[in-house]
């Protein structure tokens, strides 16, 4: 048995030390020209450059991100489906009985890059400060409103976690997609909404929205006024959209390692680092520790927010 098990860890091996020996796939759950499709396409781009061999972009999209993930993790552990995954991977357990565990099922490979969130209001809400809001959304209960992009994606869940520690109430109203969200809090049929730092930008520097806070750990470079969520009284709460990458679990040590070195040395081409930056993301990395650590708590904070508010997937 033990020549059996030796003759299998040889083979192991020695397939570790040639990959990528064939195409290697980028599984993207989302659809073309999402985030994680952008990443994935720069990313594969240099590493295709790097390794001298095809590296495809996949996109299955549906089911918020499962199908693709579902994908992956069924796939063989030996680098070749690689899955970039958002933010959704981690808050989608929280809110349905999700077909892989995303800890489980995944190793991890790297963080790729975030991408900041803000709190906007229309100008004619009397509040030019996120604490002025929670003094304003505290003496009216119930009165305002907030629209998100749908129920139970990272915007939705992020003013929910705002209201969680913050202690207000404040009404949700989801629409079929961001523009809704962003053109009702413009025109002043809710009051607020949580967006994107590069989808709100032209209305925060047209006049049509004010921004109160960034979600993100430090002031973005694009509007260096606007303080943090932290400056502003919520010390414990920093949220951003990430994204990041996955293999199937048990996939070799030397690969994960040699996915994990590309995808750095990528994000460190000056190349893609003005692409990213132009495109509101910061560029990220690091090792598979990381990520773990990241996901580990991801999860634990999206259960909290969706099992407070009793929020429903759309």
């Amino acid at each position: 048995m033990w020549r059996i098990l030796a003759a299998f860890a040889l083979i192991g091996s020695a397939s570790a030390q040639d990959y990528p020996s064939r195409p290697v796939h980028i599984v993207v759950p989302y659809t073309p020209g999402t985030g994680a499709d952008i990443l994935a396409r720069l990313v594969g781009a240099k590493l295709s450059e790097r390794w001298k061999t095809a590296v495809i972009t996949d996109n299955r999209p549906g089911a918020t991100g499962n199908i693709g993930a579902e994908l992956v993790a069924k796939s063989p552990p030996d680098g070749y489906a690689v899955l970039f995954a958002a933010t959704s991977f981690a808050v989608n357990p929280a809110l349905t009985r999700t077909p892989y565990d995303p800890q489980k099922s995944f190793a991890p490979v790297a963080l790729v890059a975030t991408s900041s969130l803000a709190v906007l209001v229309n100008p004619e809400v009397p509040a030019r400060s996120l604490r002025e809001f929670i003094a304003l959304a505290k003496a009216q209960p119930g009165k305002l409103h907030y629209g998100s992009p749908g129920s139970g994606g990272v915007q939705h869940l992020a003013m929910e976690l705002i209201k969680l520690d913050a202690g207000i109430d404040i009404v949700h109203v989801p629409y079929k997609g961001l523009g809704g969200a962003l053109s009702d809090t413009v025109a002043g049929h809710v009051q607020a909404t949580v967006s994107a730092l590069q989808s709100a930008a032209p209305h925060v520097q047209s006049g049509r929205l004010r921004m109160l806070a960034v979600l993100s750990a430090g002031r973005a470079a694009a509007f260096p006024g606007v303080p943090t969520l932290r400056e502003q009284g919520l010390p414990d709460l920093e949220i951003d959209t990430w994204y990041a990458a996955f293999v199937p679990a048990g996939t070799p040590a030397a690969v994960i390692q040699r996915l994990n070195a590309g995808i750095n040395d990528s994000l460190n081409d000056s190349s893609v680092r003005t692409i990213l930056e132009k495109q509101g993301m910061t560029p990220t990395g690091g090792d598979p520790a990381r990520l773990e650590q990241l996901l580990k708590k991801e999860l634990a904070r999206w259960a909290r927010v969706v099992n407070a508010s009793g929020i429903k997937a759309d």
